[in-house]
């Protein structure tokens, strides 16, 4: 059944006018009145409803009854990412949000090949917030991780709520393995761009308290590393 983030405030048989973008994908999918429809605003659960009305740009919905349905991860896992170029930082959002990830924020790391400033950086953020709804949407989850504004990584290392667990992906030979903190509460995880963090900044985030960890003896991707820690922390 085809399930739309719905924005607003959602309750059971209420008539809605849903928001221009759930309304576009109705439109595209050729949804026909009585068509039924599932419908989520991030709050918890998920409502159904039945198309009634189908106009040029707007659809109306009658809401049903509500679902008290959570397809979260067992422990929330927010990453903190020095950006992949382009399409790989649009990917790694899509496949994170299928995995779990709590939050995402996106980092400005000295061998970050992806620059952004300005408006450049507010239309990026959008766009990756656009890609975790869509990955919400369709893998099932009626909770839309946040993708935060790109900040400088060592302001933000700075700056950072010490409220979780803080690891950073490391090569270094003293790292620890990943595996020994499975189980435990939420955790933020630190990780490089293409090329990794510079000594400089993996200095900077053990003096805020992170802790090394490695994912093992082969080097992974930028875009693969995060992955991996959500699949291996997130289902443990």
């Amino acid at each position: 059944m085809p399930r739309f983030h719905c924005p607003v405030a959602l309750a059971s048989g209420d008539s809605l006018a849903l928001p221009a973008g759930a309304a576009r994908h109705v439109q595209v999918l050729r949804l026909q009145p009585g068509s039924p429809l599932l419908l989520f605003n991030g709050e918890g659960g998920e409502f159904e409803a039945t198309v009634t009305q189908m106009g040029r740009s707007e659809v109306t919905v009658q809401i049903g009854a509500h679902l008290a349905v959570e397809r979260e991860a067992p422990r929330a896992i927010h990453l903190a990412i020095g950006m992949p170029a382009n399409e790989r930082m649009d990917w790694l959002v899509e496949k994170a949000t299928e995995l779990g990830v709590a939050s995402i924020q996106p980092l400005l790391a000295e061998r970050s090949v992806l620059r952004l400033a300005g408006e450049r950086a507010v239309k990026k953020q959008a766009h990756w917030q656009g890609i975790a709804i869509a990955a919400a949407e369709q893998c099932g989850r009626n909770r839309v991780p946040a993708v935060h504004a790109p900040a400088d990584l060592a302001a933000w290392c700075a700056a950072s709520a010490r409220d979780t667990v803080r690891l950073v992906l490391s090569l270094d030979a003293a790292a620890q393995p990943l595996r020994g903190f499975a189980g435990q509460g939420a955790v933020t995880v630190l990780s490089g761009p293409e090329g990794g963090l510079s000594p400089q900044e993996e200095k900077l985030a053990l003096a805020q308290d992170f802790v090394p960890v490695t994912l093992g003896p082969r080097v992974l991707r930028a875009e693969t590393a995060p992955l991996v820690v959500l699949a291996a922390l997130g289902l443990a």
